[in-house]
């Protein structure tokens, strides 16, 4: 049995997964999680990359855009994520989609004044829409009108889903941290200890919107990877990467440090969805992975 409570939103409180009509049909027997790359077309990956890069620009949240929300707090959307990501599990949706979601409803925050008790709508109405951008089978409607303990009718996700659409103004294709860890694992051939660690730590920065909203994906993405590669391998930003994307070690050194900083503190967060998520064997028991005393060797 799957429930998620929390003091901060009520709408989230108890919310059951067990009996869920759909649960069974929504993901495809035999698939594993799909893992983008982009370097299967080796001769396109450059042309790509710049492609992505110009693109997060566009679909990129305000910063600081929660000072202006009069109902919410950094906590109540920290709580929310966390509910999604045990969602993407329950449902086996991809990764991808989470990332999807997770940039839709911060894109939406930033245009729009949200009350507490619409929070989760607006979560739930972005999962909706990621999955349909992403999934193969993305689960019904229904599905995602019981996943809140029917809090919301049918008809109240799909105005949400209607809503957010004409606030993104239906630009969905956000380039996202995890399809420039595609990229950059692809291009430096990582081990699959490095790439589940970087996953990990690309998860723990959807949690909180402070301090990682103020960084690109991109960005994110270069720093979970050099702060995995250095955690397993002592080995930090590669020169390969350096030239894919024109990130030096200095330029990303106060997101790396940020992140060093969540996941030495990530066992103490309130949220823990994205630990207990990797500490399976699919990603190699990754949030069991200690952190090293200190970042001295990386500068």
């Amino acid at each position: 049995m799957l429930s998620v409570c929390s003091s901060f939103y009520a709408p989230l409180n108890c919310v059951i997964f067990q009996d869920s009509p759909m649960l069974l049909d929504t993901s495809t027997p035999g698939c594993e999680e799909k893992q983008a790359n982009v370097n299967a077309v080796p001769e396109y990956a450059d042309d790509i990359h710049k492609y992505l890069r110009e693109m997060e620009l566009k679909c990129r949240p305000k910063a600081g855009y929660m000072k202006k929300q009069p109902d919410i707090t950094n906590s109540m959307r920290a709580i929310l994520v966390d509910w999604l990501v045990e969602v993407g599990e329950e449902y086996k949706l991809q990764n991808e989609t989470l990332y999807l979601a997770v940039n839709y409803i911060d894109r939406f925050l930033s245009s729009m004044s949200v009350l507490r008790g619409k929070l989760q709508l607006v979560g739930t109405a972005a999962m909706l829409l990621a999955s349909k951008f992403e999934e193969i089978y993305p689960p019904e409607v229904a599905e995602f009108v019981y996943i809140t303990d029917d809090t919301y009718t049918k008809k109240q996700v799909l105005r949400m889903e209607h809503l957010i659409l004409k606030v993104l103004s239906f630009d969905l294709a956000a380039p996202t941290i995890n399809q420039f860890l595609g990229q950059y694992r692809g291009r430096e051939e990582a081990s699959s200890k490095v790439v589940s660690l970087s996953l990990y730590l690309a998860e723990l920065s959807l949690i909180d919107s402070e301090p990682y909203l103020k960084y690109l994906p991109s960005t994110i993405a270069a720093s979970t990877f050099c702060l995995a590669n250095y955690t397993i391998n002592k080995v930090g930003w590669p020169k390969s990467l350096v030239q894919l994307t024109g990130y030096t070690l200095e330029s990303i050194m106060p997101c790396v440090t940020d992140l060093y900083q969540t996941y030495l503190k990530a066992s103490e967060h309130a949220q823990q969805a994205v630990r207990e998520k990797y500490k399976t064997s699919k990603y190699h028991c990754a949030s069991l992975i200690d952190p090293l005393p200190s970042l001295d060797q990386l500068l």
